[in-house]
């Protein structure tokens, strides 16, 4: 018997690695070609020992000491790759550590390296959305691994559906109304994806269709949702605290000035203004369709109905 490729799962304790390791593990077929190396920071923790009774080896390295990253590629025949910027709230630190892992791969003899990215904002919307920093800087890895030749493919995921319930879709003063406020029209459209459960159906499709898949951009999203079609199927599922639920487009700087009370930074406000303005002005994918992605799936995606029967934030309503 061949041996199996292994697959080395980078924040593998995260939400995004986290799906990877699942959906490989949970797919029977999967686990007779594949094993999974999943990478994080401390082996030791109750979340990395999780791993292993899923069947994943654990690898202790740091995105920031390239010389961990050598042994944790060692032998891979896959990588899956994310980084997370809200950590250092650095472009810089980013892109160090994207280039870092792509350089490893590339060392290592990797043929199929996958890049958890995202568009480049600040060019696309010719200079008018100049400060998406963590859209921006994974599209400029994604640029670099491209120039690189190493063999990849490249993970766009969506609005992440952990985001709206008690989040950004919450109960609001005066009367608690169930109310989704967002600096953008109920008009605007939104790729939602469920990044803990759906990422990994995504990156099992991208590694079963590797030919397909060189090159090319995955975006990962269910569907496009509007404000408005979000807030009608909550009022549809709960129909008596869907009675007074509505959608509300908020002042640009009224909505910076609730970021900002979350403790964030005036620059990290006017980053998530402009992330959102994105999906209004010039579409989150700028207008990209989501049917070839589909197309590689062997599993049934969550949709926004789905999500909401699972979400701890809802679990009372009616």
């Amino acid at each position: 018997m061949a041996a199996k490729k292994i697959l080395v799962v980078f924040g593998a304790t995260g939400v995004q690695g986290g799906s990877v390791v699942k959906a490989v593990l949970g797919d029977a077929k999967m686990r007779e070609n594949w094993t999974v190396r999943g990478v994080t920071r401390d082996v030791s923790k109750p979340s990395a020992k999780k791993l292993e009774s899923l069947g994943a080896e654990t690898i202790a390295a740091d995105l920031n000491n390239t010389s961990t990253l050598k042994g944790a590629m060692k032998d891979a025949y896959a990588v899956f790759a994310v980084t997370n910027y809200w950590e250092s709230r650095s472009a810089e630190v980013e892109m160090t550590q994207g280039k870092a892992m792509a350089d490893a791969a590339k060392e290592a003899g990797v043929q199929h390296f996958v890049w958890s990215s995202l568009p480049e904002v600040k060019e696309q919307s010719k200079g008018v959305l100049e400060h998406v920093e963590h859209f921006d800087s994974k599209a400029h890895i994604e640029q670099y691994i491209r120039k690189s030749g190493l063999p990849a493919s490249f993970f766009m995921p969506g609005f992440y559906m952990s985001n709206l319930p008690g989040g950004m879709f919450r109960q609001a003063p005066p009367n608690n109304d169930w109310t989704l406020a967002l600096p953008i029209p109920g008009s605007s459209p939104i790729p939602l994806l469920d990044t803990a459960d759906d990422t990994g159906k995504f990156v099992k499709g991208i590694l079963n269709n590797r030919e397909k898949t060189l090159g090319k951009r995955i975006y990962g999203a269910t569907d496009y949702y509007t404000i408005d079609e979000i807030v009608k199927e909550f009022k549809e599922q709960y129909p008596e605290a869907g009675k007074t639920a509505k959608s509300a487009e908020l002042p640009h700087e009224v909505f910076k000035g609730i970021i900002m009370k979350t403790g964030a930074p005036a620059t990290s406000a006017e980053e998530l203004l402009q992330n959102m303005r994105l999906m209004n002005e010039f579409g989150y994918y700028f207008g990209a369709s989501l049917d070839e992605s589909h197309s590689i799936l062997s599993d049934k995606l969550t949709t926004w109905k789905d999500f909401m029967q699972k979400s701890p934030a809802f679990a009372e309503l009616k």
